[in-house]
């Protein structure tokens, strides 16, 4: 679906909107795009907000807030009507001042969780050894009563199958299914409780100040219809193998729904670690009371949070 929308962004500007893809790490490291974008090395950059969380806390906080939203829509809205976007742009301002743009971010899909022993419950963390991210996603489980451990993504199918680790913050229902997760992890979570990776799209200031309103607000609109069209296929196709699996025509024992009541529970232990975080920098403060704001207008915290 990238393929298409970039084709369309070519269309609806005439031509004068030509995008050149390059894979990870073709041009700089990940971690390391904001600098490349800022110097003019690349002119746009489509990558993980949490990635920067050395830069600065507010990175991870806008980036992965662990356990907060419970769909992929929520964060959306946050981001477009919640002052995500504008902390974030803050957040460039201060490192890079006057170099970058933030046409937009938010997240196209929320991770299953994969694990090899059913965990229905919270209580049920206790004692777990699971692969899991550095950072504010190990201190939630931590909080939790699991045992988190780092180490390489391309690791961890042997680490499921030689029972290094129980369980694993690993991606979404689709990628952990194709890449063959859930056939040795039969119990996975879904729909996921804990990660929703934050996905910007940013381009050079001096590239942005060159185009005109018209280029501007075409490429404002393409992406709002991009990142919502993204979103509502990559759910699509989790719910399909997710029936298809409910129906026992797949390799999982269950797949693992938990309850509302477990849900917030869960989001609750979350917010120890947000205001932990928070308490860094005066970025990552200003992000986790907008977030904490919007929250409460939504419903998904109570008054007493």
């Amino acid at each position: 679906r990238a393929d298409h929308w970039l084709k369309h962004l070519e269309e609806t500007t005439y031509g004068n909107g030509e995008t050149y893809i390059r894979p990870s790490k073709a041009v700089v490291p990940p971690r390391d795009t904001p600098r490349a974008v800022a110097a003019g090395i690349l002119q746009g950059d489509q990558n993980a907000v949490a990635y920067f969380a050395g830069t600065d806390p507010v990175f991870s906080l806008l980036g992965d807030l662990i356990a907060g939203f419970d769909t992929v829509e929520q964060n959306q809205m946050f981001f477009r009507f919640g002052g995500g976007k504008e902390i974030l742009q803050k957040a460039y301002d201060k490192f890079w001042p006057g170099k970058i743009h933030v046409v937009g971010a938010g997240p196209f899909a929320k991770e299953a969780f994969v694990s090899t022993t059913p965990i229905r419950t919270v209580a049920d963390f206790k004692g777990l050894k699971l692969r899991s991210p550095e950072g504010m996603a190990a201190e939630v489980f931590r909080r939790a009563g699991a045992t988190p451990t780092s180490f390489p993504f391309p690791e961890l199918y042997t680490a499921l199958d030689k029972k290094v680790v129980d369980a694993a913050d690993a991606s979404s229902y689709t990628n952990n299914s194709s890449l063959g997760f859930n056939k040795i992890a039969k119990y996975p979570i879904y729909p996921g409780i804990h990660s929703m990776a934050v996905i910007q799209m940013v381009i050079n200031k001096k590239v942005w100040d060159k185009m005109t309103d018209q280029e501007r607000m075409i490429l404002d609109v393409w992406y709002l219809a991009y990142s919502n069209d993204i979103r509502r296929a990559s759910d699509l196709e989790d719910r399909k193998l997710v029936s298809r699996d409910k129906a026992g025509n797949g390799n999982v024992t269950e797949v693992v729904d938990w309850p509302l009541a477990e849900r917030t529970k869960f989001r609750g232990i979350a917010v120890g670690a947000w205001k932990a975080f928070a308490e860094k920098s005066p970025l990552a403060q200003e992000a986790y009371d907008a977030n904490i704001k919007f929250m409460k207008e939504y419903g998904l915290l109570g008054p007493d949070f």
